[in-house]
């Protein structure tokens, strides 16, 4: 049987040695063996920095954004064959599906995310501009520039396929390069990843390297640019904290760690109700998908005590129709976990979980498989476990990390938050209810101990995801026992393989710099109007000036009967007077905006295809009839849209009365086409 390759510096390697061997989950047959003897970790990660990120850091956001669809979609194309391989692993075809679309979806978000809340740059903007001086010449704005180093992606077992490309797309999406560092024993579904990505020649060479087998001296050579990204046991991530160059360097390590993860049954459902069966469908889900090795699954499941009879009737009645297996047989509903050693650890688990608790469905040591050996494949029964005593410690501090789940009464919202707690850190928790009260009691008071939370009931079953899938947009991680860390969470996963950096300047150097005009920096007034301009020939800072147009008070009176917006401040002088905010009738919001644009825009056909909305709109100072407005538009950002006929355009919109004081701010967005 052949070693697993490694892809390093540049080339397929395989280790040296016979290498150990990895097994078949379901037949123990030996699949690969695995061997990182005689590679070099540093000479690797070296590669990624001087080849990888320089090559990702040429490119924009929205660039990166689309070689990650590009590559989401090559991948999706060779899905039948990662399921075969993830079968192997234990999977039935749900929790294949899980696992690869899951990872190819992430991929997806995340190119959706850098496209639509990215620029098409290479610097990122945070936050608003700091104005430091009175004067307006000294102010100072937050950018993100890629990290100049590698993301080192350690993944866990359970999930070889979304693991790395969940690690992958933010990393890459920020501009830095990433070295995938699987766990050995699903590390051949994880390898033919590897090589589908790099036989696409989709993305820059040197931007995906994979070490397959142990990761030796990896952790010694990572620098302060590097980031470490981790998902296993606590006493591993604990272990790779304080690894002494990642201290020395103050290197950024994030983990996804055990959790002891809570689904709370409000006590308005019960049996009968919506609520009541989603909860007891959700437990048994969570139980079986993946065989229950999976980091969010509901390990505690918190029952009011008058409803623990009905609860664990209902739940090991839906246990009964689970079929256990091979996963290649269409009526398997659970296959196997990931290996006999796994098993095992699940089973001296159990043990200590009986010190506090009896078994109401399951036998560890006996399940009855369908098309399958149970002995040669690491096979285990789902178990469901009752703890009478919710004080006691076990199951609030040991996790099987397999299909095992513990009932736990509780008397009321504030011990139900007590014993959530308890789990020191979760990376999901769920609350199953339909009353407001107790769900905002329960959400508020377990919120600082989960990295999320679901509510379930009724009225979102529908469109939920469930208690245990992580998604892109959200973070994924949680304080404490979870690690401590947030992994995906959209931009702010994209972020943390940044540098923030605080840049203090003048108004003009600053524009500059970030690529978007400043107020203070220099305009450009031309005879030509910017929207007579097409993308590639506007500049930031290409100004038009229009006005003043003087607003009267049969224009407010003429707003009002118009648009039906009769409110006193507009209509009645005397009520308008007694308002603290104005000395009069004042001209509608409204009717500022539409003359603004009445004012600046050119109104015959050309490149300006679309206004596509306002943000950060303000009304600053009252406008009276007798004032006169003048309306100052600055192109402030400029945005290609990669691969489209057009772009977008910020502006930067001003409208001032006859004293010169703003009477409204706000930016404009237009789409605009490219001149090619």
């Amino acid at each position: 049987m052949s070693v697993l390759r490694s892809y390093l510096s540049g080339s397929w390697q395989e280790g040296g040695g016979e290498g150990a061997p990895l097994r078949d989950a379901v037949t123990g047959e030996e699949v690969a063996r695995i061997s990182t003897e005689g590679l070099d970790r540093s000479a690797a990660l070296e590669y990624g920095r001087r080849v990888g990120g320089p090559a990702l850091r040429e490119l924009t956001f929205h660039q990166r954004a689309a070689l990650l669809k590009a590559l989401a979609s090559h991948l999706r194309e060779h899905r039948e064959e990662l399921y075969a391989l993830s079968a192997r692993t234990g999977a039935t075809l749900g929790d294949s599906r899980f696992d690869v679309d899951g990872g190819f979806g992430t991929l997806f978000a995340f190119s959706s995310k850098g496209r639509r809340e990215m620029p098409n740059d290479t610097v990122y903007v945070d936050g608003a501009v700091e104005p430091l001086g009175k004067g307006g010449t000294f102010v100072a704005q937050h950018i993100c520039t890629p990290l100049h180093g590698v993301a080192v992606q350690i993944n866990a077992f359970n999930f070889p396929v979304w693991g790395p490309l969940e690690k992958l797309a933010p990393a890459f999406l920020a501009g830095m390069p990433s070295l995938v560092k699987p766990a050995e024993q699903t590390a051949y579904l994880t390898a033919r990843l590897v090589e589908l990505i790099v036989e696409s020649g989709i993305l820059p060479e040197g931007s995906v390297q994979l070490l397959t087998g142990e990761a030796g001296d990896l952790l010694d050579h990572v620098t302060e640019q590097d980031v470490v990204a981790f998902t296993g046991s606590a006493d591993t991530a604990a272990r790779l904290r304080v690894h002494p160059a990642v201290v020395r360097h103050a290197v950024r390590f994030n983990a996804e760690a055990d959790s002891l993860n809570v689904s709370i049954l409000g006590p308005d459902a019960a049996p009968g109700t919506p609520e009541f069966d989603l909860y007891v469908k959700q437990l048994v889900t969570e139980m079986t998908v993946k065989a229950g090795q999976k980091c969010t699954a509901i390990r505690r499941a918190l029952v009011p005590a008058d409803r623990m009879e009905d609860v664990a009737e209902a739940v090991r009645a839906r246990l009964a129709k689970v079929t256990v297996g091979n996963p290649a047989n269409p009526d398997v509903r659970m296959g196997a976990l990931a290996t006999l050693e796994q098993r095992e650890e699940v089973r001296r688990s159990l043990k200590g979980l009986l010190d506090a608790g009896t078994i109401l469905f399951g036998d560890p040591a006996h399940v009855d498989v369908v098309d399958a050996d149970a002995e040669r494949g690491a096979f285990l029964s789902p178990i469901l476990l009752r703890a009478d005593d919710p004080a006691r410690a076990e199951p609030h501090e040991i996790e099987a990390f397999g299909p095992v789940s513990t009932l736990i009464p509780y008397e009321g919202a504030e011990q139900a938050v007590e014993l959530a707690a308890r789990g020191r850190g979760s990376l999901a928790g769920s609350v199953v209810s339909a009353d407001p009260g107790f769900v905002r009691t329960v959400v508020v008071g377990a919120a600082p101990w989960h990295g999320r939370l679901l509510v379930l009931n009724g009225t979102d079953a529908k469109e939920s995801t469930g208690h245990g899938s992580p998604l892109p947009m959200l973070v994924h991680g949680g304080p404490g026992r979870a690690g401590g860390g947030e992994e995906m969470g959209g931009v702010r996963g994209v972020l943390h393989h940044m540098q923030r950096t605080a840049v203090q300047a003048d108004p003009a150097m600053l524009t500059a710099i970030t690529g978007r005009w400043v107020p203070g920096a220099g305009r450009t007034v031309t005879t030509d109007h910017p929207f007579r301009k097409h993308l590639e020939d506007l500049r930031v800072g290409d100004t038009v000036v229009a006005g003043p147009r003087r607003v009267t008070l049969e224009d407010v009176e003429h707003f009002a009967e118009f648009t039906g917006d009769t409110f006193y401040a507009h209509m009645d002088e005397e009520a308008a007077a007694a308002n603290p905010f104005f000395d009069g009738r004042v001209a509608h919001g409204y009717l500022v905006l539409s003359f603004a644009a009445g004012l600046f825009v050119d109104p015959d056909p050309g490149p300006v295809l679309a206004n596509y909305g306002l943000e950060n709109l303000r009304f600053l100072t009252p406008v009276y009839p007798g004032d006169e407005m003048t309306a100052t538009l600055t192109a402030k950002q400029l945005i290609p849209r990669e691969g489209a006929d057009h772009g977008e355009v910020r502006w930067d919109v001003d409208v001032t009365n006859q004293k010169g004081e703003s009477v409204a701010k706000y930016d404009l967005l237009t789409l605009v086409a490219k001149r090619a």
